[in-house]
């Protein structure tokens, strides 16, 4: 199967994780990686620097309307939702809070389905809410492969766990 994007998500103890998974990517990916990660809405720099140490690819908080780019890692920017439209372009919204959470993996991995259908590949992983599940099992639906972090390795359970119950 040849996928046209990855979708990640995760929250509270996925950093490490996450790091690990952007530094055994090569630069010149040829195709997007999408980040939909909960971060404190208040602090608006600094992550995507924190997390490019360890990337060989450039991580970029993309404007409203950007279009999805081989060899780019896209992070949904704090307190901003993260769509993705058809044809590979973001869209970026203030609407209120999904389980408690902006940006919402479960609306990121939800629009990146209906878009990608069997071309998408969703991996949850660690967190402390249960957002994401219902996006995760939504990407299977439309025919996309999915991974969830084994709750046993992750940092924190709830979030694969409750992917694992409804997938």
């Amino acid at each position: 199967m040849s996928f046209k994007a990855i979708i990640i998500g995760g929250s509270a103890g996925s950093f490490q994780i996450i790091t690990s998974l952007l530094a055994a990517l090569p630069k010149n990916y040829p195709i997007p990686v999408i980040l939909c990660l909960h971060r404190l809405k208040h602090i608006r720099k600094g992550f995507d620097d924190a997390l490019s140490i360890k990337s060989n690819m450039p991580i970029i908080e993309p404007t409203d309307k950007e279009h999805l780019k081989p060899g780019f890692i896209y992070l949904a920017p704090a307190n901003y939702h993260m769509y993705i439209e058809l044809g590979g372009f973001i869209a970026l919204s203030t609407e209120p809070p999904v389980n408690h959470s902006r940006p919402s993996i479960d609306l990121s991995f939800a629009s990146a389905a209906y878009s990608y259908k069997n071309k998408l590949l969703g991996i949850l992983l660690s967190g402390a809410n249960k957002d994401g599940a219902y996006g995760l099992k939504r990407i299977k639906d439309e025919g996309g492969t999915v991974i969830v972090q084994d709750p046993k390795d992750a940092q924190v359970a709830t979030m694969p766990e409750t992917a694992l119950d409804i997938l």
